[in-house]
């Protein structure tokens, strides 16, 4: 690998769309460095770990940042908290929110020629009288926003106020993210619950887009001259049931047949809370969590097609690869799906 290459950072390169986007920049020829805590597994990299210079730091480190932003061409700010668990509240806000701003601060110290932050749908407003949400759907204090929905619009907050400080800059908004990782975690749990045999499905509906696509989008904003805007990566509109009915079927497992609906839901999310305290872990369901999927939204990716021209991996090819992946490692190791440009 040559040293004239652009180098390019990625802060949390271990996580979910972070390990795709690493392993899709190594394979254009970047030379990719990553930030990572001392702690952080490298399972979801493959072999592709190896061939990352890693700083070990944290978006909350300002010194370890400004090691890993040094002689930086390119900045992917990936680090996020999700959650949907009262207990993390305070660690959405410090990492999403304080973490974006520190990361933003160095990125102009540096003098990084661009960012692209990935952030998400839950950053955008609501949709009003069933519309698709869009870039434009204005976003709006609501005591029904969840505690990770504002620590992903004030940390879009702090991108924005880089680009008006003089750091070029772009914003991708994944809907719900799919694919194969680490299967007890995030948005991959609901193969994960399928797979354990999940008899319960919500009554709501949502967008869900590959993580490859996500990887790619951020890479194509990356290497275009747009800057100061914002895109929704969303490949498919879809109700939870006919989500799980793919999952179930490419998986080999029974479709869950039971409608959670909001009352079922309410009580359901109150006992788990209740065996959570008695147990001391996390909460499976949370009043957040359920009130989410028992909402019925759609997002318009009409943006992402015209000025990007971008093309999206069907939703029922992500799901029947993943699927797949999921087999070959019987529900257990973390599983990759293969990347490519």
């Amino acid at each position: 690998m040559k040293n004239n290459e652009p180098l390019v950072l990625i802060t949390g390169a271990t996580g979910f769309v972070g390990s795709y986007l690493s392993r899709l920049l190594l394979k254009k020829g970047y030379r990719v460095r990553g930030l990572k805590r001392a702690d952080s597994k490298m399972d979801m990299l493959g072999k592709a770990a190896d061939q990352i210079e890693w700083i070990t730091g944290d978006v909350l480190d300002i010194v370890s940042l400004e090691d890993a932003m040094e002689g930086v061409d390119y900045l992917y700010h990936c680090a996020a908290v999700v959650s949907y668990d009262p207990k993390d509240r305070r660690r959405m806000m410090d990492i999403n929110v304080e973490g974006t701003a520190n990361v933003v601060n160095v990125a102009l110290f540096r003098e990084v020629k661009k960012m692209v932050h990935i952030s998400s749908i839950a950053a955008l407003g609501k949709s009003r009288h069933g519309d698709l949400v869009s870039e434009q759907t204005k976003w709006e204090r609501d005591k029904k926003n969840t505690v990770y929905s504002l620590s992903k619009f004030l940390a879009e907050q702090e991108a924005w106020r880089g680009f008006a400080e003089g750091l070029p800059m772009a914003i991708v908004n994944p809907s719900i993210i799919v694919g194969a990782g680490r299967w007890e975690q995030s948005s991959i749990r609901l193969f994960k619950q399928v797979w354990d045999g999940l008899k319960f499905y919500p009554v709501g509906s949502n967008g869900f887009v590959d993580v490859r696509d996500v990887a790619r989008m951020a890479l194509q904003l990356m290497e275009s001259e747009v800057s100061g805007q914002q895109f929704i990566a969303n490949g498919d509109n879809l109700k939870f049931r006919d989500l799980f009915s793919q999952i179930a079927k490419g998986l080999g497992r029974s479709l869950p047949s039971t409608q959670v609906t909001p009352l079922l839901g309410g009580i359901a999310w109150r006992a788990i809370w209740l065996q959570s305290k008695l147990t001391g872990k996390s909460p499976l369901l949370t009043k957040e969590s359920v009130r989410s999927a028992a909402t019925t939204v759609g997002y318009d990716n009409k943006k992402s097609k015209e000025i990007l021209n971008f093309t999206y991996t069907p939703l029922s090819q992500t799901v029947e690869e993943t699927a797949a992946v999921m087999k070959a490692v019987k529900g257990e190791k973390t599983g990759i799906l293969d990347i490519n440009f």
